[in-house]
């Protein structure tokens, strides 16, 4: 039965189960590549991402797929080879019979969400585990823990300080007080810091911010519920429990974080904050609500919104930079935590249908100091995928580089990463690379360059 045939007659089949978003079970790897274009020749690195990916074909609720990450490797000009790994985590391995030693229950997530490189690795990530450590082939070394000291889970989407090198993360899955944790892991991969944060409920905080002086938690009416556990994910918006922004310097303490009150709304993904002053400027990609009929409605899609937090009066002012739906922002890693001109996001389609998130097609820059948007538009069947920058070796100005993204033409089912020059946004990809395999819709990635790990 051919793999149309399957989904035709699979009516009844979850959509994150079925079209794109139907798991590969197969890993394979191959180092014939066609691209159309040219690939600059300057760029040696992966281009790594992951995504749920259940390994028996099935699970409950799109974030409990097992992670399977998507590399490709580019050098002199050249896609040497694109792969495709199963994280290898004790779910993934159970479903594929392969051997696993018992591990602590932090130690069996699934590494879906994110990727990034710390410390000479590479980090597959969720938010109720630890991470997995990756190697430059996607081969998984086993669960991180820093030496025992992380004993709460970490989030998926940590901050790299470019100046220090530190790794700035949080904890939020935890079913007792104290619900979240800051998390600093210096640049050597040592814990240094692990303290409590006072909030009132367990909510779901999937992202935060950091600056040069402070992090920002964002404490939203995403709580915990139990009388949601039926639907996957138990947690339901609250409208009524308010929402705010915690502030707590970077080398403070959980007891010094000082809280803003902002209207009720859900922040899936930050893009970026700096200080200001005495002010902290924030962009995130906010929504009204988040799951608001049940763990599978995405009838709300967020928006950039600017937020400026001014500690003296106390008030938090919040502007729409842009009314068109948009998630997955991204800047140039080396302004993560400063003040970035330029932000990349992925359109959203859908809005008002419960059905499915539907991934837009087209990316956006933004420039965040005017709200100017520029469009590249991937075509009429394209869905997209996360915009990825990658910097120039040259570094002549912020934006001096690359956006990659894994992307999936509907009507022929095939995927490819393209390579768009940052500073020509509207026009053609530079280099469009075919890859040999569909590749489902997934979350999040990294560009590492040479050097970074060992590849």
């Amino acid at each position: 039965m051919s793999r149309l045939e399957t989904i035709e007659n699979s009516a009844n089949t979850p959509w994150h189960l079925r079209d794109n978003w139907e798991p590969l079970h197969v890993e394979i790897k191959s180092t014939d590549l066609r691209v159309e274009g040219t690939i600059p020749p300057e760029l040696d690195g992966l281009y790594v991402r992951t995504g749920p990916n259940p390994a028996t074909g099935f699970s409950p609720h799109w974030f409990f797929g097992d992670g399977m990450l998507h590399g490709v490797r580019i050098r002199d000009g050249r896609a040497e080879w694109y792969r495709n790994q199963f994280v290898h985590s004790p779910s993934a391995a159970s479903a594929r019979n392969l051997p696993y030693d018992r591990v602590p229950e932090l130690a069996r997530g699934t590494g879906n969400t994110h990727v990034i490189p710390h410390n000479g690795s590479l980090l597959a990530l969720e938010e109720g585990h630890w991470p997995f450590k990756i190697d430059g082939n996607l081969q998984t070394l086993g669960y991180e823990n820093y030496d025992g000291a992380l004993t709460c889970s970490m989030t998926a989407h940590p901050k790299i300080c470019p100046v220090t090198g530190d790794l700035l993360a949080f904890s939020y899955f935890s079913f007792e007080p104290p619900y979240v944790h800051y998390i600093r892991i210096g640049a050597d991969g040592k814990l240094k810091q692990l303290d409590p944060v006072d909030v009132p409920n367990m909510v779901m905080m999937h992202d935060f911010s950091v600056t040069q002086k402070n992090v920002i938690f964002m404490d939203l009416p995403l709580q915990f519920d139990l009388g949601e556990i039926a639907s996957g994910i138990p947690f339901k918006f609250n409208r009524e429990a308010g929402a705010r922004l915690g502030v707590m310097p970077r080398d403070g303490r959980g007891s010094d974080t000082r809280w803003f009150e902002i209207d009720p709304c859900y922040v899936f993904h930050s893009v970026n904050a700096y200080d200001d002053g005495d002010n902290i400027v924030m962009h995130v990609s906010r929504q009204n609500e988040a799951f608001g009929s049940s763990s599978d409605d995405y009838a709300e899609v967020g928006r950039l919104y600017k937020w400026t937090i001014d500690p003296v009066s106390g008030k938090v002012t919040e502007e729409m930079v842009d009314d068109r739906p948009g998630d997955f922002g991204r800047v140039n890693d080396a302004y993560v935590g400063s003040k970035a001109q330029f932000a990349y996001l992925m359109s959203l389609g859908g809005e008002g249908n419960s059905e499915e998130p539907v991934y837009g097609s087209s990316l956006w820059k933004y420039d965040l100091s005017t709200g100017q948007c520029w469009e590249h538009h991937l075509g009429a069947t394209t869905r997209g995928g996360e915009p990825v920058f990658a910097a120039s070796s040259k570094i002549t100005a912020e934006d001096d580089g690359y956006v990659m993204a894994i992307v999936h033409d509907t009507a022929t089912e095939k995927s490819r990463l393209i390579i768009i020059d940052a500073q020509n946004f509207t026009g053609p990809p530079l280099a469009t690379i075919h890859l040999p395999q569909r590749v489902p819709y997934g979350a999040h990635g990294s560009w590492v360059p040479s050097g970074v790990i060992a590849m």
